[in-house]
C-alpha cells in the first residue's frame, strides 16, 4: 500500500488540480529524481511537474512507474519546449514526452513560453488535437504576460486551464493574478520559495518563528489561501515532507497582510528572451 503521510490525506485542489505539487527543474540526475517522484507519490503527492527541457521526463516516468499509487489518482504536467512549438513539433514532441514518462496522455500540456516558435493560431491548432485525439485532457501557458494570455483565449478551442508563472511573496504578480482570475484561468507557482530567498525574508522568519516551522511552510500556505497551486521543488524525504506540512498550516489574516506588505520584489527567472 502507498503510505499516506501523517498529515493531511487529501490534497486541496483548485478544479481538480493538486494545490500542492512537485517541481522537478535541475532535478537531472535519473535515480535521484526517479526516486523523489516516487517518495513524494507515496508521502502523498498527487501533482507532478516536469517539462522537455528539464531532460528527466524519462526518470519522472520510472518514479510514477514505480510508486504504488494508482495513475488516476496522480496529476502529471509537463511543457513543450520553445523551440518544438510549431505544429507538428508540438505534435511529435508531444508524443515523445508521454512515451518519456510511460502514460497515454497528461493530465496538463503548458507552452513554456510565448516566444522563438512561436504561434498563437498552430500551436493552438495543434494543441487542441492533442486534447481531441485524447493525448491531452487539458492545456496550459506558462510565462506569458496578460496581452498573451488574451491572445492565448482567442486562438485556443480548448478553454486555457492554467498559466505557469514565478510567484512568491517577493513576487506576487498581483496584476496578472487579477487578470487570470478574470477569465477563469488558474495559476501555478513555480519558484515559490523564491529559489530560497524566502528563508531571508524576516518579515516571514518572524511568523515561521512565532508559528515553529519553516519558512518555506509560511511561503507555500501563503500562496495556497490565494488559490494559487505551489509546484516547489524537493529532493530528499525531510525536504518533501517539510513542503506538504504546508498543507496543515493556516495563516491568519493579520499574517497574510504581513505578508502582503513586503515592498521588496526579487524576481528569480528573468532569462533575455522572456516577455515582460
Amino acid at each position: 500500500m502507498a503510505q499516506q503521510s501523517p498529515l493531511s490525506s487529501i490534497t486541496p485542489t483548485a478544479d481538480g488540480m493538486p494545490l500542492l505539487g512537485l517541481g522537478t527543474w535541475e532535478n537531472d540526475n535519473p535515480s535521484e529524481c526517479a526516486n523523489t517522484v516516487k517518495t513524494a507519490l507515496e508521502m502523498g503527492y498527487q501533482h507532478i511537474d516536469t517539462a522537455q527541457v528539464y531532460g528527466n521526463e524519462a526518470a519522472v516516468g520510472q518514479g510514477i512507474a514505480a510508486a504504488d499509487v494508482p495513475r488516476d489518482e496522480i496529476f502529471i504536467a509537463t511543457k513543450v519546449w520553445i523551440d518544438k512549438l510549431g505544429y507538428d513539433d508540438v505534435l511529435t514532441s508531444t508524443q515523445r514526452s508521454l512515451e518519456k514518462l510511460g502514460i497515454d496522455a497528461v493530465d496538463l500540456l503548458y507552452v513554456h513560453w510565448p516566444v522563438d516558435t512561436y504561434d498563437p493560431v498552430e500551436t493552438f491548432r495543434a494543441l487542441d488535437k492533442l486534447v481531441a485525439d485524447q493525448k491531452v485532457d487539458r492545456i496550459g501557458i506558462s510565462n506569458f504576460e496578460p496581452n498573451q494570455v488574451d491572445t492565448a483565449i482567442e486562438h485556443a478551442d480548448t478553454p486555457i486551464f492554467a498559466n505557469q508563472i514565478e510567484i512568491h511573496p517577493l513576487l506576487p504578480q498581483e496584476q496578472l493574478r487579477n487578470h487570470c482570475s478574470d477569465r477563469d484561468i488558474e495559476l501555478v507557482a513555480y519558484s515559490p520559495l523564491a529559489r530560497g530567498a524566502v528563508f531571508d525574508i524576516p518579515e516571514i522568519t518572524a511568523i515561521a518563528n512565532n508559528r515553529d516551522v519553516s519558512e518555506a511552510q509560511i511561503a507555500l500556505a501563503w500562496l495556497r489561501q490565494k488559490g494559487i497551486t505551489a509546484i516547489p521543488k524537493a529532493v530528499g524525504h525531510d525536504h518533501l515532507h517539510d513542503n506538504w506540512a504546508s498543507l496543515d498550516l493556516e495563516l491568519t489574516t493579520a499574517e497574510i497582510a504581513q505578508i502582503d506588505s513586503i515592498e521588496r520584489t526579487n524576481r528569480r527567472v528573468d532569462p533575455r528572451f522572456a516577455p515582460w
